[in-house]
């Protein structure tokens, strides 16, 4: 029996509901909100308040992987500089929560990163950190501007440097639109079940300026497909931009070599195929979440005859 394509989509992003963990979701909150309880009486007046961010803040976030984000603002004369500030919260992270025997604290490449030991129930909570100063003096409540400090060479960014960025306004930019964030949603499942190592954000821009430049209509896998489509045809087009709300001037394409411009494009144009080929074959790149999976019509279990591409089709 054929998939509905379409359905088993639907079906997909059902069984990826973040409301399925909502016990583990609250505990991730609550250690959010302690840590930002602690950096509020530990800045006081230096900080504005700290802005949830990532994919929980855009509601992007799928259950298979995920994080809770912290923005934390600092005034513009809280630091002499932005790697004294990023410096400063991780120590003081770490002496409030590594010290203490509560998790582990790390550096990351623009975030500080707090892992707290396993709960009586198995679980790990990890919630990410990002200090952020703003541009000049008293901006921040009007243009929501921060620097962010690189602590890795990233992103084209090298080690030391720091870079304005704009969360309220990437979060704003997707705000209100539904099906882009579904497609967001199933891109990040097709990465992440596939170990894709393209960062969620740049899949998330794609999808945005899909709808924005292209007739993106139809169905679920309609509108799915022609965002495959328009990856396909423009990721190596040499004139080809991705600009960060937050930021225009960072353009992430300058992030991808050739050879990953090329083989995102082959990835996409295969994946259309193989499923065009064999409606079956969509399960490859967009599996359920069995834990949550309870469809049993529309095709959507017991399907037989998958086809599997070979290993050099799969990824290009």
């Amino acid at each position: 029996m054929a998939v509905n394509r379409s359905e088993y989509l639907a079906n997909v992003l059902e069984t990826h509901r973040m409301s399925h963990i909502d016990k583990l979701v609250q505990k991730f909150r609550d250690k959010r909100g302690h840590i930002k309880e602690a950096l509020e009486e530990h800045y006081t007046s230096d900080i504005y308040s700290p802005l949830n961010s990532g994919s929980f803040g855009k509601h992007t976030a799928i259950n298979i992987k995920f994080d809770l984000d912290i923005v934390v603002p600092f005034k513009r004369n809280s630091f002499a500089t932005i790697e004294e500030m990023y410096n400063a919260v991780y120590d003081f992270l770490y002496e409030k929560y590594e010290n203490t025997g509560l998790a582990q604290v790390r550096k990351q490449k623009v975030s500080i990163g707090v892992i707290f030991k396993a709960d009586k129930d198995g679980d790990q909570i990890s919630i990410d950190v990002v200090p952020g100063r703003e541009i000049s003096v008293d901006s921040y409540l009007d243009v929501r501007d921060l620097n962010i400090y690189f602590n890795k060479d990233t992103w084209g960014f090298s080690k030391g440097t720091y870079m304005k960025t704009n969360i309220q306004s990437q979060i704003d930019t997707i705000k209100s639109r539904d099906d882009e964030r579904k497609i967001i949603r199933l891109l990040k499942i097709w990465k992440h079940s596939n170990s894709e190592s393209y960062k969620s954000f740049l899949m998330e821009l794609f999808t945005l300026k899909a709808f924005d430049k292209s007739t993106i209509t139809g169905n679920l896998w309609e509108k799915t497909e022609g965002v495959l489509s328009y990856i396909k045809d423009n990721v190596t087009r040499e004139d080809f931009t991705l600009k960060d709300p937050g930021n225009p001037s960072n353009d992430l394409m300058k992030n991808l070599t050739w050879f990953d411009r090329q083989n995102l494009s082959n990835k996409m144009g295969n994946m259309i195929d193989r499923i065009t080929e064999n409606s079956e074959n969509i399960k490859i790149y967009f599996p359920v979440n069995k834990d949550f999976d309870t469809a049993e019509s529309y095709g959507l279990k017991g399907s037989t005859g998958l086809s599997i591409p070979k290993d050099d089709q799969r990824f290009g």
